[in-house]
């Protein structure tokens, strides 16, 4: 039990330096009665989103543990209740931190870039080892309590934290996909009624959507991501651990994926101090963000090599090689996607020459540009996959192989308590240009901010690239573990590919997520339809709000796009739920696993596609913005803008959603397997 006490510790330490940088971004000035009074309209606006959020689905909830408990699955039904409020917890603190961190960074950002970049970073590192920290006490301190008081059985244990994660996952999806659809209809009408239509500048305070953009940052890029990004953790390290009693490794092999994460949080505590520059460039603030993210890496490749050998011996190379598998396939996931969506190389350049001749040819490159930049993010997930198993012995020994998949997909995830911190740096310095445009802050306040803000485009949509790798990697771990589930309960599962059934479950596995992702697009189309008209509506009835005299109303924005965000989540989030328990009881246990492999295949692929073409062609118009190829105002601008309004949902709601979509069914299936085998109709 040292191991699991050192865990606990680590993660002790996680949330106590969380803490101490909370307090240290409180100690920093939110500046003028100005700043002070937008930082509190966004303040109120995300907390109210919240509050609604919680309610709706705290019923959801309710009902979902009664079913459970009903069913006789009474631990996996409080099991369910924690992860979900983990989840949540998880999403508030992140969304706390970074609506108080925004004008102290726009404050910050006036006495030097370096102050600037020190106060978001912060914001985002509470959030990052604040999911960590979470995620690893819960999981050390559920399999204390199982071994201790529940019984002794691994395979039992891991089986039942397998089921641990469905809580997380389904509170995950609701907040991805409803912050989702807020963010981007208040984003979407605030761009087209505003820029492209009135012809105001982004973040204007005449623009009666710019409050809701603003929130919409938080709850969908912050909380949301934060929700998310805990459940693929916890989920990534509990499919490890099962991996480890069906690779016959006992207790050694399933505290190592937690010892790894304990790993993360101590690099990645250190890898904090490595974040300052004292140069006002891009470049400079590109490197110092990279120099904490490569050195976090490199430690927990040093720290892992020393535990794993403590844990199963000498001989255990292959494993920590496939640990280094996963951690370097991560980094050149953000790499790859920062070639295809940053303005510092061709695609993007090339995009935002398409918009010379039009929104449509913006849109049809900026299309043909998501699908070309899947080739590489795919062959570096199957290289991950094939090296990790190779490594581990799989050719020699199954259970091994697939042990070292699931020790790649933490890998990669280790090094979250950086990662997300980068990750979530962005949307802090979105908002922190948002304060200083509206205080009408200096013009040199406004290009320190906005140079963060830049920063802040390229660690987001990096950001995604990781989650999304993580997420394949995590969901064929999960695959993998329900199918060991089903052995275990003693029902056959052939997974032969000349079963009528299993190919049914592919083709219905593959559909899924254009299905679940013509939801959620739809789902922003009508919400930025109602803000588009409440902005128009507001321009013409409010006496010279365009001239600047009057003034706008804020909080109808706000509340008409909560209402439609919470009203529209739901039938995207009962697709996933409700969709492996059709199958599974109409068709049984092969064609559920069809339909996991079929929308792994799919959903990764669309994923990719749609966060990369979306980050094209955000960064297209900021690169037309910098004063190329018209600049603001231009013909070329207004064809950018239109591109990036369809980007938006592309790479903030429907894309990252699918990353919960993927891993959240393989849970319903592990979960709900003995009730499926038990209940198929056509055996």
């Amino acid at each position: 039990m040292e191991f699991l006490l050192f865990v606990v510790i680590s993660s002790v330490i996680a949330l106590l330096f969380c803490l101490f940088v909370g307090i240290w971004i409180f100690k920093n000035s939110e500046g003028t009665d100005t700043m002070k009074t937008i930082a509190g309209y966004i303040k109120e606006g995300a907390q109210g989103y919240l509050a609604q959020q919680y309610k709706v689905v705290g019923i959801f909830f309710i009902i979902v543990f009664v079913i459970l408990y009903l069913l006789g699955m009474k631990i996996v039904s409080f099991a369910f209740l924690i992860g979900g409020c983990c989840s949540a917890l998880c999403g508030w603190i992140g969304m706390f931190i970074a609506t108080h961190s925004s004008a102290r960074t726009a404050q910050a950002a006036s006495v030097s870039i370096n102050n600037g970049l020190r106060v978001a970073f912060s914001a985002g590192t509470v959030m990052g080892l604040s999911v960590v920290g979470i995620g690893l006490l819960y999981l050390s301190a559920s399999f204390f309590l199982l071994y201790r008081f529940f019984t002794q059985d691994l395979v039992v244990i891991t089986s039942t934290m397998l089921s641990f994660g469905m809580g997380a996952s389904c509170y995950a999806l609701f907040a991805r996909v409803g912050g989702g659809i807020y963010t981007k209809a208040a984003d979407v009408g605030a761009d087209l009624v505003g820029k492209v239509e009135a012809g105001i500048p982004e973040d204007d305070p005449r623009n009666p959507a710019v409050i809701a953009d603003q929130v919409g940052d938080n709850v969908g890029d912050v909380a949301g991501m934060g929700a998310d990004l805990y459940e693929s953790y916890v989920d990534s390290i509990v499919a490890a651990m099962a991996l480890a009693v069906s690779a016959g490794l006992g207790l050694k092999g399933i505290y190592l994926p937690l010892v790894l994460g304990a790993c993360g949080v101590i690099a990645s505590v250190i890898g904090y101090f490595l974040v300052r520059t004292k140069k006002e460039s891009q470049g400079a603030l590109i490197f110092a963000l990279r120099r904490a993210v490569f050195s976090v890496a490199a430690m927990i490749g040093v720290f892992s090599l020393f535990f794993i050998f403590r844990l199963l011996g000498p001989n255990s190379w292959g494993l920590w090689y496939s640990i280094l598998t996963g951690i370097v396939a991560g980094i050149l996931l953000g790499i790859v996607t920062e070639y295809y969506t940053s303005t510092s190389f061709s695609p993007v350049r090339t995009l935002a020459n398409r918009a010379l001749t039009g929104p449509a040819t913006i849109i049809i490159g900026g299309l043909s540009l998501g699908m070309m930049s899947t080739a590489l993010p795919i062959i570096l997930i199957c290289a991950a996959i094939f090296l990790s198993f190779l490594f581990a012995g799989g050719m020699t020994n199954y259970g091994y192989g697939l042990y070292g998949i699931g020790l790649a997909s933490v890998g990669l995830l280790s090094t979250l308590g950086t990662t997300l911190a980068s990750d979530a740096y962005g949307p802090v310095a979105d908002n922190a240009g948002g304060i200083a445009e509206m205080s009408g802050l200096e013009e040199n306040v406004r290009k320190k901010t906005d140079q963060l803000d830049a920063l802040g485009n390229t660690t987001a949509a990096t950001g995604k690239g990781f989650a999304i790798g993580s997420a394949a990697l995590t969901t064929l771990a999960l695959i993998v573990a329900y199918k060991q589930k089903v052995e275990i309960l003693g029902a056959p599962i052939s997974l032969s590919l000349l079963d009528i059934r299993l190919l049914i479950g592919l083709l219905l596995g593959g559909a899924l997520p254009f299905i679940f992702c013509a939801l959620t697009m739809n789902a922003v189309g009508e919400a930025a339809g109602l803000i588009v008209e409440e902005v128009r509506r507001q321009f013409r009835e409010i006496t010279g709000l365009l001239s600047g005299q009057g003034k706008a109303d804020y909080t109808t924005c706000v509340k008409i796009t909560t209402r439609a965000a919470q009203k529209k989540m739901f039938a995207p989030a009962l697709l996933a739920l409700t969709s492996p328990i059709i199958v599974g009881l109409l068709l049984g246990v092969d064609a559920v696993a069809g339909l996991l492999v079929g929308s792994l295949v799919s959903g990764f692929v669309l994923a990719v596609m749609m966060a990369n073409a979306g980050g094209a062609w955000d960064n297209a118009k900021k690169y037309i913005e910098e004063g190329n190829l018209g600049g603001k105002g231009s013909d070329a601008h207004k064809a950018a803008v239109v591109g990036d309004t369809v980007g938006d949902p592309f790479k903030d709601t429907s894309g990252p959603s699918l990353n919960i979509l993927l891993k959240l069914m393989s849970m319903v299936a592990i979960v709900f397997s003995n009730f499926i085998i038990i209940h198929t109709l056509f055996k």
